[in-house]
């Protein structure tokens, strides 16, 4: 439990001091943008004097760093800004696209586990035999395999040869029809989880075989105790223990991916925002898409090494 609080706190410590340095350099490179938000939002048919009027609101004609304190102070007050002629709120908006980017990335994780497990289990239990080395390469492909170059190459057999699943349209509430919200999400969740699925199964497999390979796992064996209960109740247990340390970085990983997945399959996520804000050249949108997917990837690290602090006493043999 001490070490637990003492990484808590130093995680705590650090987490403003990561969110400023996110929020700097985004502003910072955002203020590099050759495109005027004002022509953007008002069209390129304003007027002079619309322009100027527009900018002095939004305060695009203030320095870059008085423009920085100024949203620095509107984030202290929950203010995202707003954006485009209308002025709508970046907050309303990350507000709808954050859960949908959330629901796909933790679905794509799932699936990507439950590959991850199948696979690396049985790669270890038939290790050097036909079945380990089928895994090795299927697992090799995965990871090889870009999840939009998958994605487009999904949408092409399955929705346009196929007509099996839809790959566009608009995304109904699981609470409202589990199934088609099960078929509109299914290939961008697997388009998103099958390389990292690819690069689980290789660490579960590794982890696997070096604990079936320690003294306590012939010792048990040998007194008695049948192979399956050695295995589900102590050997898969400490094997993923490893696995659980690199996965902060996959969820970090299928959350930056999920912004392309998005754009792809026309879900109206992050990615989707992103776009929105890239191709409008609105600078308040881009920076609060990115501030939220930054900041979402530093906490889901920070709670995924606290895990594994309170899970690492546990680990025991037979």
């Amino acid at each position: 439990m001490s070490n637990f609080l003492r990484l808590l706190g130093r995680r705590l410590i650090a987490l403003p001091f990561m969110a400023f340095g996110v929020i700097f350099l985004v502003f910072f490179l955002m203020s590099f943008s050759k495109y005027d938000p004002a022509v953007a939002a008002l069209g390129e048919n304003a007027t002079g004097a619309q322009l100027e009027a527009f900018r002095h609101e939004m305060g695009y004609d203030k320095p870059w760093w008085s423009q920085f304190w100024s949203y620095l102070v509107g984030l202290c007050h929950g203010d995202m800004g707003v954006y485009g002629v209308n002025k709508d709120s970046v907050s309303e908006r990350i507000g709808q696209a954050f859960p949908i980017t959330l629901q796909l990335t933790f679905i794509g994780l799932l699936i990507a586990v439950v590959i991850a497990i199948i696979f690396g289990v049985l790669a270890a239990l038939y290790r050097d035999t036909w079945v380990d080395q089928t895994i090795r390469v299927l697992s090799i492909i995965a990871i090889a395999t870009p999840s939009f170059w998958l994605g487009v190459l999904l949408i092409y057999v399955l929705q346009i040869e196929l007509s099996w699943l839809p790959g566009a349209g608009p995304l109904v509430p699981f609470s409202q029809d589990p199934g088609a919200y099960l078929e509109r999400m299914a290939m961008p969740t697997f388009a998103l989880g099958l390389p990292v699925a690819g690069q689980l199964t290789r660490i579960i497999r590794t982890s696997m075989v070096e604990e079936l390979d320690k003294d306590y796992v012939r010792t048990a064996i040998g007194a008695g105790v049948p192979k399956g209960v050695v295995v589900a109740r102590n050997v898969f247990r400490n094997a993923l223990i490893t696995p659980i340390t690199t996965l902060g970085m996959k969820i970090g990983y299928l959350l930056g991916g999920a912004i392309v997945i998005e754009v792809i399959f026309a879900l109206p996520g992050m990615g989707t925002a992103m776009f929105d804000g890239i191709n409008g050249n609105e600078p308040t949108l881009v920076q609060g898409v990115v501030l939220i997917v930054a900041l979402s990837f530093i906490i889901i690290n920070i709670v995924v090494d606290l895990l594994y602090v309170l899970i690492n006493p546990r680990i025991r043999t037979v």
